[in-house]
């Protein structure tokens, strides 16, 4: 046995119960200690879990829009040679340009939106929705004053700012069909006493 796969089991022996290990067996890819920092449902608490989350989309939100609001590479500070002060320097490189734009801006749309749904019905939650506008608004106009007019389509900025809403509007209403379909036949099939 060599070394490695030795204290592989030995680390595997003391972060898994007993119970785990016949349920979970070490798996021999060389990652079965990644399995120890899975969401586990019968030990950690939703409520940690809930924690977890907003933390990691508060970084996520942070990063994401003090990029968009001083982009890579800063902006040029003088009015010469066919550029314009304070716009951003990243953008003479138009598709690169537009790729950061788009992840940028995809990033902390989706962060918002997990700080809003993990937030609903919480105290201050108005509050809360009041500064996560507040701060999407600000990120615009952050955007669309470094971003020079002739370099982007805002309408793919705005898409892809509400992508993130509609993907989960489209999921929520499928969601919903599935279950009254399933409903539907239920009720056609005259042995469920659906009335």
């Amino acid at each position: 046995m060599t070394m490695i796969t030795l204290q592989e089991e030995q680390f595997t022996h003391l972060t898994s119960s007993p119970e785990k290990s016949a349920e979970n067996p070490t798996r021999k890819s060389g990652w079965s200690w990644f399995t120890s920092f899975e969401y586990n449902k019968e030990s950690d608490k939703p409520g940690d879990a809930r924690n977890v989350l907003l933390v990691v989309a508060a970084l996520i939100t942070a990063v994401t829009f003090q990029a968009g609001v001083n982009p890579p590479g800063g902006v040029w500070q003088d009015n010469s040679n066919g550029h314009t002060a304070g716009r951003a320097i990243y953008a003479t490189h138009m598709g690169p340009f537009y790729v950061f734009l788009i992840s940028n801006t995809l990033a902390l749309s989706s962060s918002i939106f997990i700080i809003v749904l993990l937030t609903h019905r919480f105290p201050f939650h108005f509050e809360v929705m009041i500064a996560t506008l507040s701060m999407i608004v600000t990120y615009g106009s952050a955007v669309f004053a470094v971003t020079p007019n002739e370099s982007v389509k805002f309408r793919y900025i705005l898409f892809t700012a509400a992508l993130p809403y509609v993907l989960r509007f489209l999921y929520q209403m499928c969601r919903k069909y599935k279950h009254c379909v399933r409903r539907l036949r239920s009720c056609q099939n005259p042995c469920s006493g659906c009335a």
